[in-house]
This record gives C-alpha cells, structure tokens and sequence, in this order.
C-alpha cells in the first residue's frame, strides 16, 4: 500500500495521528496541492473527489476520504485501541461526537481558513465574508467542546477515539485563525492528557 497525501494539511495529520496509534506504517507519496498537483487528469483519475489523503491498495485500486482510509486500515489491523468505539453504544457515541466536531468545528475551520485566506484563490472564488461567517461559527462551538470535556476525560466517554484524534487536529489548526483555547480550562486539560500519548510524540 501507498498513501499519497500532504503531511502539513490537517487531513493528513488526522490519519497520521490514527495510523501512529495503530502502529501501522505505511510508504508515503507527498502530494503538493498548493501547485495543484492533485488536480491532474492522471490524479483525478485514481481519486474520486480529487483529493488527498489517497491510500493504493495493492490490488491496484484506490481510497480516498481520511475517515474512510481510517475505518479500512482499523479493520485490517484490529487491535485493543478500539478508536472507533468497542460496543454498540460506544461507536454510536464516538460516531456522534466525531461527526459534531467534523462538522461545526473542522468544515467551518477550513472554510474560514480558504475564504480568509485565499491560499486556493487559483482554482476557487474566495468570499471573505463567508471566512468571517465561518471563523465565528468555530468560535460559537469551542464552548461546548469546553463543556463536553468538563464532563468526560475524552469526547465519546472514558475511551480516547478519533473523535478526539479529529478534535485535537481542529485544536491545533485554530491558530491559522487567530483564536485560542489557553483559557478554557477543560480543553487544556484534555490536551495534556492527548499530547502524552506516546503516539503523539512524532505527529
């Protein structure tokens, strides 16, 4: 297997993340998509959506989505982690918070980021007001990141999962945006505990 992708961008780094905790190893192929090197006709013909991250398999055929790479590569290699949740209710409750931080945190960080930015200005028309829309948006949802980890050691319970892999990658891209979290006395807490994962140590 080989993964194409760019180890900087946030998506890269959440796969990475995963694959650290795994123990799994795997040759890497950078992609630079600032240089729009993913927007070939020979890229898009290996990648449904045109992007990376984007695992070959050694069948020849290809995968593409980070979450969904995740999911593979967890069924391949099972283990005790269990990331994405050990029980029913477990993986509900990890399904449920992955994809609340996924969507009001990690969707928007990108939109804001992209529009405020015009780092793709090449190839997509930049609205920096919907980056200004978008940036507040993030900001309207650490509080109940806040909340939610006054409660729980880790977003889905008692077990770390990808939904805090996700949270910790949003956490670490919110400087781009020029917002901090140093007074939410919870989420630092929670990235202590996160950021002494041995995993961590080369992410």
């Amino acid at each position: 297997m080989r993964l194409y992708e760019l180890a900087t961008t946030p998506s890269a780094r959440r796969l990475n993340i995963f694959l650290a905790e795994k123990g799994v190893d795997i040759e890497r192929i950078q992609v630079d998509v600032r240089a729009g090197a993913n927007l070939t006709e020979e890229f898009k013909a290996i990648s449904a959506n045109g992007r990376i991250p984007l695992l070959e398999l050694d069948d020849g055929s290809y995968l593409c989505e980070s979450v969904a790479i995740c999911r593979y590569l967890d069924e391949l290699h099972p283990d005790d982690l269990a990331l994405f949740g050990d029980s029913s209710l477990s993986r509900a409750r990890v399904e449920m918070w992955h994809r609340i931080v996924e969507l009001e945190g990690l969707v928007p960080a990108f939109q804001a980021f992209r529009n405020l930015s015009g780092v793709y200005r090449d190839r997509e028309t930049c609205v920096p007001a919907w980056g200004e829309e978008s940036r507040v948006r993030v900001q309207a949802f650490l509080p109940r990141l806040e909340r939610r980890l006054a409660e729980a050691d880790y977003l889905a319970g008692e077990r770390y999962s990808i939904a805090d892999i996700a949270a910790y990658v949003l956490v670490g891209f919110l400087p781009r945006l020029g917002i901090e979290v140093t007074s939410m006395a919870h989420v630092q807490r929670w990235l202590t505990r996160i950021n002494g994962r041995p995993a961590l140590a080369g992410c």
